[in-house]
């Protein structure tokens, strides 16, 4: 899987091709998504996407699917193409997890707005929110979504200090979910590589 700055139709591999890189490369690809990823207390996590991330999925889409006709991998791309970051953000699906139904039922209707209250908060820098499902709305009166999709947009001085090793914490200042956490270091060194 080469990465090229962007993905486009001219940049997937034909569904041969990636079936045989699929094989070769799967654990590496995994093992990428699980440094990017983040806990945020017991049942949030979110997964820092980037170029290659989102091409897997594209990739995986169009295994699946056993897509090939131009229309529909020109529909995949569009789905998925704009959550990988573009150089001055971070761009995240966040997943709410809880194991059993009836508590994630009751836990989604107390989580109304949680996508709202994320943030980064980087040494010596103010808060960054996330701005959250851009692409359309994932909650309704009676609950959220258990996945959305965030961007964290920063200023020129807060990417400056992250790239400059600053220390970053991730939270939530929901009512229902205050919780906050260190990125850690390794995790870190890979996300400030997506800013520019």
């Amino acid at each position: 899987m080469q990465l090229t700055g962007k993905i486009t139709r001219e940049s997937l591999m034909t569904l041969e091709a990636y079936s045989t890189w699929r094989k070769q490369h799967k654990a590496e690809v995994i093992a990428h998504r699980k440094l990017r990823s983040v806990a945020l207390g017991d049942h949030v996590t979110l997964q820092f996407e980037d170029e290659r991330t989102i091409r897997y999925q594209i990739q995986e889409m169009l295994r699946i699917e056993k897509i090939f006709e131009e229309d529909a991998i020109g529909h995949e791309l569009e789905t998925y193409a704009p959550l990988a970051p573009d150089g001055s953000n971070w761009k995240a699906t966040m997943l709410i997890e809880y194991p059993d139904v009836n508590e994630r039922q009751r836990e989604l209707a107390r989580l109304i707005g949680i996508e709202d209250r994320m943030f980064v908060e980087v040494e010596g820098q103010p808060r960054v929110y996330a701005i959250a499902d851009e692409d359309l709305d994932r909650e309704n009166d009676q609950k959220t979504s258990a996945v959305h999709f965030l961007r964290f947009e920063f200023p020129a001085a807060t990417a400056a200090a992250i790239r400059a090793g600053a220390g970053v914490k991730l939270g939530c200042d929901h009512r229902n979910y205050p919780a906050h956490v260190a990125i850690p270091a390794e995790t870190l060194a890979c996300l400030a590589g997506d800013l520019r």
